[in-house]
């Protein structure tokens, strides 16, 4: 394929997005709308955080419903897209010697389905989640994502998903339009100024960013997608941000862009 895809990480939210229109899921269409067509998508889901790294290798990935307390049409939804055991293979023998376990009991859960439904509504693509592994420090993802990159040439869409700034406690329950609280607001602004100047050293030590990054990040999970994404980044890829915007003062909704 002569194309190189970017990689994108995706601002998720509330996982009713995969029910709802509003300028979220219109901008992750529009995503897809002119993104080159892959032949699969690998995703990296803030939702499969566990002690080792993994990869999905069902032909047909179920779709989980990894949350509660929601309504239930939300509990009905099924992204039916196909498993690819060949690419996770693939990312077997990319990221060897580190060990990486071939799964047949997870799927896709909602990091993934709930935006893919919007992206690639006919769920025809196939797709292998790759896990994250909660024991690594974050050069350790970034440096996985920097040996994926090469899938890029291969018709391989690399995602990521969770979000910049996720912090539930903050968050404004029953008031989804609260404006972003004042260190969110900061932090998006730094980091996207570091995403810009392509300055990813700090982004990865976050931790050494001060009392906003520890608001805005108060558990790594949905941070750490972001950093496989910026570790596919070569030297001449643009860096956009394809979705702006935020939820109940707390949660970031940022899509960044590579390529």
């Amino acid at each position: 394929m002569a194309d190189t895809l970017p990689t994108i990480f995706f601002g998720h939210g509330n996982p009713m997005n995969a029910l709802t229109t509003n300028r979220y899921t219109e901008a992750w269409r529009a995503v897809g709308q002119r993104t080159v067509r892959p032949k699969a998508i690998l995703s990296i889901s803030a939702h499969w955080f566990v002690p080792e790294t993994g990869v999905t290798i069902s032909t047909a990935p179920r779709t989980i419903h990894d949350f509660g307390g929601f309504p239930p049409e939300l509990y009905r939804v099924q992204y039916p897209a196909p498993g690819d055991p060949e690419l996770a293979r693939r990312v077997q023998h990319i990221l060897a010697p580190l060990p990486v376990a071939l799964d047949d009991s997870w799927g896709l859960d909602h990091g993934t389905w709930s935006v893919l439904t919007h992206v690639y509504p006919d769920a025809s693509v196939p797709i292998v989640q790759l896990s994250i592994d909660a024991r690594r420090p974050p050069a350790f993802h970034l440096e996985v994502g920097s040996r994926l990159a090469p899938l890029r040439e291969e018709g391989v869409l690399i995602v990521g998903s969770g979000n910049l700034v996720h912090n539930l406690r903050a968050y404004a329950w029953g008031n989804p339009l609260q404006e972003p609280y004042d260190w969110a607001a900061r932090f998006e602004t730094e980091a996207r100024g570091l995403l810009e100047t392509g300055d990813f050293g700090p982004l990865v030590s976050y931790e050494q960013l001060g009392q906003d990054a520890r608001l805005a990040i108060p558990t790594p999970d949905h941070y750490l997608p972001l950093l496989y994404v910026l570790g596919t980044r070569q030297q001449t890829d643009a860096v956009s941000f394809p979705v702006e915007g935020s939820e109940g003062g707390s949660i970031s909704m940022l899509a960044v862009q590579i390529g």
